[in-house]
């Protein structure tokens, strides 16, 4: 069987590999139909991504189609179309045990600890699949990259009557936006990309964005009547952004880092003291967020049409990759049709 592989930074092969067996107790066999590229898998591409190992089969945002389940699998059945949760946690954990699978000691991320998608086939545990008979491959596909902006907005605990300032406007960024829309809670997007923020206001209905230029700081307290906001989510995994995030909250505001940096994140204590402020991190996503996401989209109160931008066949995808990584390309989603 063949599957594609990143054998070392900036080395993508086509490789061979052995077809996956009959699914044990627990797990189900699954098709892959759909696989999204994400800024995980430019990282990783790049060898930028801290968490990434070689060689490493990525693809973690997936539609696939189930093929066969093990004993005791009572959640799926063959022939049902699913997203993906690609974090496979112990159950056992202390982590896991308290509602944080996300966060688990043990967890292994497809495609990025552990072997991914961009394979026919393979075999998981069938509690990390969620069924939809509405959705496509592609939109299914979606979901993963819509959990981490869930769960961002979520952690945050956003409010009608706050105004969030979201730092990035790539595919994390836009899916944190989403959320932050159904909130109702005023939103600004910043980015140094003057494509991105001309899509935030065509495609997702924005009114209000920011290119960090030598006004910005006063523009953005003229948005926000002088307090700045209440919630600043960075994205950028920047360390140099991270840690000018601290001086951007208003009284009682909070920080969510949703961007991961090896580099030291640094500031003066009193910035965030001064006003009370919090600092939050938002890792992954939890079950919850992945079936509350496919029931959004199945009600038409989330449009995923304006996602995808480029698609890929499998046997072409090697070869256009390296476009991806280039912002002036204006890739928001790549989605690889596997099948």
């Amino acid at each position: 069987m063949k599957a594609l592989s990143f054998i070392a930074p900036k080395e993508f092969r086509r490789i061979d590999i052995a077809a996956p067996g009959k699914p044990g107790p627990g797990d189900a066999l699954v098709r892959v139909h759909r696989v999204g590229i994400c800024g995980t898998d430019i990282s990783g591409y790049l060898g930028k991504m801290p968490l990434f190992s070689y060689p490493r089969i990525p693809g973690h945002e997936l539609g696939v189609e189930v093929v066969a389940v093990g004993p005791d699998v009572s959640n799926v059945q063959p022939g049902d179309r699913c997203s993906v949760e690609p974090y496979l946690n112990d159950p056992n954990s202390y982590a896991s045990r308290r509602g944080k699978s996300n966060c688990c000691e043990k967890l292994q991320v497809l495609g990025v600890h552990c072997d991914g998608g961009l394979r026919p086939e393979f075999l998981l545990p069938a509690r990390k699949l969620h069924v939809s008979r509405k959705l496509s491959f592609e939109q299914l596909a979606l979901v993963e990259t819509l959990a981490i902006g869930c769960h961002a907005v979520q952690r945050a605990g956003v409010q009608r009557e706050d105004t969030c300032l979201i730092i990035g406007a790539g595919p994390i960024g836009l899916a944190t936006l989403v959320f932050v829309q159904l909130t109702g809670a005023k939103v600004i997007m910043l980015d140094m990309n003057d494509t991105r923020l001309e899509f935030c206001r065509r495609a997702m209905g924005v009114k209000h964005t920011l290119n960090p230029s030598d006004k910005w700081e006063r523009d953005l307290r003229d948005l926000t009547d002088g307090h700045l906001p209440d919630v600043v989510f960075d994205i950028t995994g920047s360390a140099a952004s991270m840690s000018r995030s601290f001086e951007l909250i208003a009284q009682g505001g909070k920080v969510v880092f949703v961007g991961i940096t090896t580099d030291e994140v640094k500031f003066r204590h009193p910035i965030l003291h001064k006003p009370e402020g919090t600092l939050l991190c938002s890792r992954n996503a939890l079950p919850a967020d992945f079936r509350f996401i496919i029931d959004q989209i199945e009600s038409d109160r989330i449009d995923t049409r304006p996602w995808i931008t480029h698609r890929a066949g499998f046997e072409e995808v090697i070869d256009v990759f390296p476009s991806y990584t280039m912002p002036e390309t204006g890739v928001i989603k790549a989605m690889v049709e596997v099948d």
